[in-house]
């Protein structure tokens, strides 16, 4: 996946109300910049990291520019946009790079789904006799020491809903998968973030034994791309 619009980098001043961050470009020049993402961000929003963002150069917009990336540490790369997530397990399916993925004839995006009224991210279909594979993505930026990611990084209800939904398609006989987008050049493992949200820990040890399958996929990120390129040992205990 190649960023369509150069990266700036800028100087991280304060992440606030979720959406918003306080930076100064590599200029000098203080700017507010769109967050995208909902998260806490933990371990990746400290105020004076290196950050990459950016202009879309539209006018119509109230903050124009879009953070992208943070050092974390001096020396990892992770892309805080979420709404990357999505994208680059479709294109690692679409590649080859996950092959527990591979087999099927359509994939189909933000499906409505299941009796919680959700949306699947990736549904995946075959012609023959092939049971459905409904593909659920989780981002994985938070490294809480050398080399472990966690998920999530705040209490998440919709989490769980989501394991819960997964299970419920197994049950009915289809394939559900869970697949941990782990956009952090640090993380060489994952596994639930047990202090956080034990409640989604235990949701997830429930899922994996009721059927769902979990893979965790490390990305590769440079200033002008980034690609899911391995996979990741999942992990479960406390």
């Amino acid at each position: 996946m190649d960023f369509s619009l150069p990266l700036q980098e800028a100087t991280l001043q304060l992440r606030y109300k979720r959406f918003l961050a306080d930076v100064v470009s590599h200029a000098g020049t203080d700017l507010t910049l769109h967050c995208p993402n909902t998260g806490s961000m933990k371990n990746c929003a400290q105020p004076g990291s290196r950050i990459w963002y950016w202009d879309s150069a539209n006018a119509k917009r109230k903050y124009p520019c879009t953070w992208e990336l943070v050092e974390v540490e001096n020396q990892y790369l992770a892309c805080i946009n979420t709404q990357r997530a999505n994208g680059l397990v479709v294109e690692a399916i679409n590649n080859g790079v996950i092959q527990e993925l591979q087999g099927y004839d359509q994939l189909q995006m933000e499906v409505k789904y299941g009796h919680e009224h959700s949306r699947i991210d990736i549904l995946l279909t075959h012609k023959g006799p092939v049971p459905r594979c409904y593909v659920e993505v989780k981002n994985v930026t938070l490294m809480a020491e050398e080399g472990l990611g966690l998920f999530p990084d705040a209490v998440t209800q919709r989490g769980r809903k989501h394991l819960r939904e997964l299970v419920a398609m197994v049950d009915q006989g289809h394939r559900a998968v869970l697949v941990y987008c782990v956009a952090h050049t640090g993380i060489e493992r994952v596994a639930p973030a047990w202090n956080i949200d034990p409640a989604y820990a235990d949701s997830l040890i429930w899922a994996m034994q009721s059927g769902v399958e979990v893979f965790a996929y490390g990305a590769d990120i440079s200033l002008t791309s980034m690609a899911l390129v391995r996979r990741l040992p999942v992990q479960l205990n406390r």
